[in-house]
């Protein structure tokens, strides 16, 4: 009874036992590593998966170093990069003793001779054409490491609206594209952390873009009765926008700069209606010159380009306010209108106090004054109508009468003349000083609204650095 019961022992552990011994490799004598025979014997069977219970899935760990970002296509939402992919699964039919092979614990086998995971990002959108590695490194425990490289061509939903400021978040999807959840499981070989400190070191000196985080989480994917076990990588990059600031930003601050300082020619000068319009011409060429550099999708206009709209359409009301004070300084001064009640209301008492505008002394209400006051000037008119009474009354002086009145009424045909003139000169002085306050106010208006534009570029431009 003892001897079947130790019978019975040594044949459950023989079965146990036995199919690790089987799907071990063979060593020969004087031969260092597995025997090309055993070798052989798995590359014929490259067609199965390397299980022996095929309802124990095949692990396989993925990670990817990022290594160049080749291309942001805003219009076509595409995203071009260069990975460094490793790949590790494990083969049961590879495994070998270190110790009877010769010390070799890791040979370099075909990839194509071997089975290998279906591994893919789903959101690839063109072919590969980047180099593959014809070798894989097998470890005498059976995992296997495959690294190639990866010129990735994959669609990603660009937000531009914030551009050149802008952070893009990109999705890589890895998995199985056959096989599912029974088959083929899927996890990260790096900690996500190690994946981006490991793209970093090799993209410090990657042009226009820059790596901010890699992240990634494992999920499984439905589709149908089926399930498939996935990686999803999110993969933030942020722009660096020195280039257009100094080829967009800058030469447009200095136009509207230049603009702003044109408000301090005169305003009643044609220089200056011509000279704005010699600006806005510059600014369309300027514009149409950048724009190969704005980004154009379907789904919206970035925000710079709102600005340069913006800025155009001011220095367009910058040209119509200077028409408007052209038109109040010469039109109405000419037809000699009397300014308004409302207008003087509204305009030189209430506007005027309001961007503390200064009226300049008038010298010729002050010559009217001193003329109002002089007691030579009435004293002459009474003594020369004084004497003409006289000499009316003694009748000597018949031949000068009519030679004094003619000179009578020149005087006061020269008065009348000049009192019109002073009402006219009044009514001008009045126009100037409505069109001059009305500038003051556009101009600080226009001031206002375009260092609040400013500020908006300058803030957006220290969140994007705090980020």
């Amino acid at each position: 009874m003892r001897r079947l019961w130790h019978f019975l022992l040594a044949y459950f552990i023989l079965l146990t036992v036995s199919p690790c011994l089987v799907n071990m490799l063979r060593c020969e004598e004087g031969q260092s590593g597995p025997s090309y025979e055993s070798l052989q014997e798995v590359i014929n069977r490259k067609s199965f998966r390397p299980s022996i219970n095929l309802n124990t899935p095949t692990i396989t760990n993925i990670s990817f170093t990022l290594y160049a970002i080749l291309g942001v296509n805003e219009k076509a939402q595409i995203l071009t990069t260069f990975l460094w992919l490793r790949l590790y699964w494990f083969h049961e039919f590879l495994i070998w003793e270190p110790e009877l092979c010769d010390d070799i614990t890791k040979i370099s086998l075909p990839v194509a001779d071997l089975w290998t995971p279906d591994i893919i990002v789903y959101e690839f959108v063109d072919d590969d054409v980047s180099q593959a590695c014809p070798y894989v490194y097998v470890n005498h425990t059976g995992h296997i490491r495959y690294d190639r490289m990866l010129r990735l061509v994959s669609a990603c939903n660009l937000q531009i609206f914030s551009f050149p400021f802008d952070i893009q978040n990109c999705t890589f999807t890895f998995g199985s594209y056959m096989h599912t959840i029974k088959d083929v499981r899927v996890s990260p070989a790096l900690s996500f952390k190690e994946m981006t400190e490991n793209s970093k070191r090799y993209l410090q000196a990657s042009g226009e873009w820059e790596l901010v985080v890699i992240l990634g989480d494992v999920d499984i994917l439905n589709f149908g009765i089926d399930e498939w076990d996935i990686i999803t990588f999110w993969v933030v990059i942020k722009r660096r926008p020195i280039l257009y600031v100094v080829n967009l930003i800058i030469p447009s601050a200095f136009l509207m700069i230049i603009d702003i300082l044109s408000f301090y020619l005169p305003p009643h000068s044609v220089d200056r209606s011509s000279f704005k319009m010699t600006l806005i011409l510059g600014y369309t060429v300027f514009l149409l010159i950048m724009n190969d550099l704005l980004p154009s999708t379907a789904n919206g206009t970035p925000l710079i380009g709102i600005y340069f709209s913006v800025c155009l359409a001011l220095m367009v009301l910058s040209l119509l306010e200077t028409v408007l004070i052209t038109c109040v300084l010469h039109h109405n001064s000419m037809k000699y209108r009397p300014v308004p009640h409302w207008v003087q209301v509204l305009v030189i008492r209430f506007i005027a106090r309001l961007i503390c505008y200064s009226f300049p002394e008038d010298p010729l209400a002050k010559f009217e004054e001193k003329q109002d006051t002089n007691p030579w000037v009435a004293q002459s008119t009474e003594s020369t109508s004084g004497q003409q009474i006289a000499t009316n009354a003694s009748g000597t002086m018949t031949l000068d009468v009519p030679e004094l009145r003619q000179i009578s009424q020149d005087l006061k045909e020269m008065s009348t003349y000049l009192s019109i003139l002073r009402k006219e000169d009044h009514l001008q002085n009045q126009w100037c000083h409505v069109g001059y306050i009305l500038d003051f106010l556009l101009f600080r208006i226009y001031l206002l609204i375009i260092t609040g534009y400013a500020l908006v570029i300058i803030c957006m431009w220290c969140i994007w650095m705090n980020q």
